[in-house]
């Protein structure tokens, strides 16, 4: 048997795929200015994850980078260590928890491995803990929950897989983005098309806020909608 076929047998409940690249950093760069509920507009408006917090303090704070995917046991971390062994910087954790909030899955020692990793930040459906020090500025998170009560480092996991995180489907390579307003995941291929999109999205919206200032704004808009139901508007 080859070392290739050897490499695939791995045991029930755990995987480690490779690292995958992920959008030219040019368009990582575009992308990290572009709010999210703009992008999610440009994506259909049905988009993104569901019931996640920010736990780092600057409402500003920008997660924008590949998606480096992790699905864990709840409550075990094993497989995240081993993901911060493989990140490069800029990279997006992104860890499928079950949406499990019993024992927290990253903590304070793990923050500091992130920063030193040059992490571009985490997205994680289960807990977190040592909430003082992910308030700190330098390492973006988005969490279903906290609790003081730590991780198993027991297994099993998998890494660089299709995972689910808090309703939102990210494969590994997708670019992540991540601001006051949520968290959404670009796939890797559509980046562009949707960087396009979003900032048409923005020059309409511009033109519909200034309308509403200066008292402009076109109401047949909405009558139109509301005579095609049926109402006499």
């Amino acid at each position: 048997m080859s070392n290739d076929s050897r490499q695939l047998q791995w045991p029930a409940g755990y995987r480690i795929n490779p690292r995958v690249a992920g959008p030219a950093a040019d368009l990582v760069a575009a992308m990290r200015e572009m709010p999210v509920a703009a992008i999610g507009d440009a994506m259909s408006r049905n988009v993104g994850a569901i019931g996640l917090r920010q736990y780092h303090a600057r409402l500003d704070t920008v997660l924008c980078g590949p998606a480096l995917t992790v699905r864990v046991r709840p409550g075990d971390n094993l497989m995240i260590h081993k993901a911060l062994m493989m990140v490069e910087a800029g990279d997006v954790l992104v860890i499928d928890g079950g949406g499990d909030v019993t024992q927290a899955l990253v903590g304070g020692l793990m923050r500091t491995t992130c920063i030193a990793r040059k992490l571009g930040g985490l997205v994680i459906d289960g807990a977190v803990r040592d909430l003082c020090e992910w308030a700190q500025e330098g390492m973006p998170i988005f969490a279903r929950g906290h609790t003081h009560r730590g991780p198993s480092k027991d297994g099993p996991g998998e890494i660089n897989v299709p995972v689910s995180c808090a309703g939102l489907v990210v494969m590994p390579g997708d670019l992540v983005v991540g601001d006051a307003d949520g968290v959404i995941a670009v796939p890797a291929a559509e980046v562009a098309d949707v960087l396009r999109k979003t900032r048409a999205h923005l020059e309409k919206e511009a033109t519909i806020r200034e309308g509403n200032r200066t008292g402009t704004t076109d109401q047949e808009r909405f009558d139109a909608v509301l005579r095609a139901k049926g109402l006499p508007v």
